[in-house]
């Protein structure tokens, strides 16, 4: 999908931001939240990808950090990013989950549907982002 998509009023980049508590209804809120405003700037080939690994990342803070999530989302004529960011300084570890294991597979699928996708630090704690490109 191409610049051309965006709606002609919308000038870009964009950047949207929430934040949520941690509680089990934030992967949810935050699914929906960038479903939502992908589909408003006609991306919404996008939007279920974008969805899938927001919720995945947001799950991951709600388990295993600390304070509240901070959802940033950018779209560029090139590429959408997406990051949550926590206050919990320590980084993600991937690891392989075995069939039987209920959890696990959040980072996997992740790195595997997204472009790009990576963790930066941030002032308190760090943030974990993906990229999708919109060619």
């Amino acid at each position: 999908m191409g610049e051309s998509d965006v709606p002609e009023t919308i000038e870009l980049p964009q950047s949207y931001t929430l934040f949520t508590p941690s509680n089990a209804s934030s992967p949810k809120i935050c699914r929906d939240f960038v479903r939502s405003a992908l589909a408003t700037l006609g991306l919404g080939d996008l939007a279920e990808t974008a969805a899938l690994c927001t919720s995945e990342l947001v799950t991951n803070v709600h388990q295993h950090a600390k304070g509240d999530v901070h959802l940033r989302t950018r779209i560029e004529s090139t590429h959408i990013r997406i990051a949550v960011y926590d206050d919990c300084p320590g980084l993600p570890a991937p690891r392989r989950a075995k069939s039987a294991d209920e959890d696990g597979r959040g980072l996997f699928l992740v790195t595997a549907l997204s472009d790009v996708c990576g963790v930066s630090r941030a002032t308190h704690g760090k943030g974990v982002w993906f990229q999708l490109n919109r060619e």
